[in-house]
C-alpha cells in the first residue's frame, strides 16, 4: 500500500529537489507532480508508485549508514584474558566498554559496570582482578552490516553502549555513542 499523496510535496521537499527534478526521476511529467501536489488530480497507481519509487531511493541515498561513523580500530579482549588486563585497556585508552573474542568471534562485552557491579557484589579487589573475563562478561554488543541505517545504529546505542559492525563475519568496525555525536559537527 502506498502513502498518501499529500506525503509526496513533503518528501521532495525534504530532499531539496523541484518538481522538475522529481519529475525527471521518477519518470513522469512535472504537471503531474505540480497537479498531484495541488490535489486536483487522482492519479494511476502506476505514476504513484514510480515517484514514490525515486523519493524513497533518494533517502536511501542521502541516509547516513553504519559504515560512515564505525571507528575501525575495535579494541577487545580475549575470553580468557584477565579482568585486570580488560580494566588497563579501558584506562589506558579511555573506553567505558570493551567487545570480548574468542579468537577473531565477538562472544560478549565487559564494562565499568561489570566490573564495578562485582566490587559491589563484596568480592575483594585481588580476586576481581585474577578472574577470567569470561566469568564475569556480559552479553555481546549487537551485531549489524555496514549499509544498516543511522536509525537502526542509534536506536541500538540507546539500549546498548555499542554496536559492531560486521560483514561477512568480520568484524569492520565499532560504533559507539560518542561516534555518532561526532557525525553532528561534521
Amino acid at each position: 500500500m502506498l502513502p498518501e499523496t499529500g506525503e509526496i510535496v513533503r518528501k521532495r521537499r525534504a530532499l531539496g529537489l523541484t518538481q522538475h527534478q522529481l519529475a525527471r526521476l521518477a519518470g513522469v511529467s512535472q504537471s503531474l507532480i505540480a497537479k498531484l501536489e495541488a490535489r486536483k488530480i487522482d492519479p494511476s497507481y502506476s505514476k504513484t508508485k514510480a515517484i514514490f519509487n525515486a523519493l524513497d531511493l533518494l533517502e536511501r541515498k542521502t541516509e547516513t549508514h553504519a559504515r560512515e561513523i564505525l571507528n575501525e580500530t575495535v579494541l577487545g579482549v580475549q575470553k580468557n584474558a584477565l579482568v585486570s588486563e580488560a580494566v588497563r585497556v579501558m584506562t589506558d585508552y579511555g573506553f567505558s566498554q570493551l567487545p570480548v573474542f574468542d579468537g577473531n568471534h565477538p562472544v560478549g562485552s565487559i564494562s565499568e559496570k561489570t566490573v564495578l557491579s562485582q566490587v559491589l557484589a563484596g568480592k575483594e579487589l585481588e580476586k576481581i582482578s585474577s578472574l577470567s573475563v569470561e566469568e564475569i562478561m556480559e552479553e555481546g554488543f549487537p551485531q549489524i552490516g555496514e549499509d544498516a541505517p543511522m536509525a537502526l545504529v542509534s536506536g541500538l546505542l540507546q539500549i546498548y553502549p555499542a554496536v559492531l559492525i560486521v560483514s561477512k563475519g568480520k568484524v569492520l568496525g565499532i560504533a559507539t555513542k560518542a561516534d555518532l555525536l561526532k557525525i553532528l559537527h561534521k
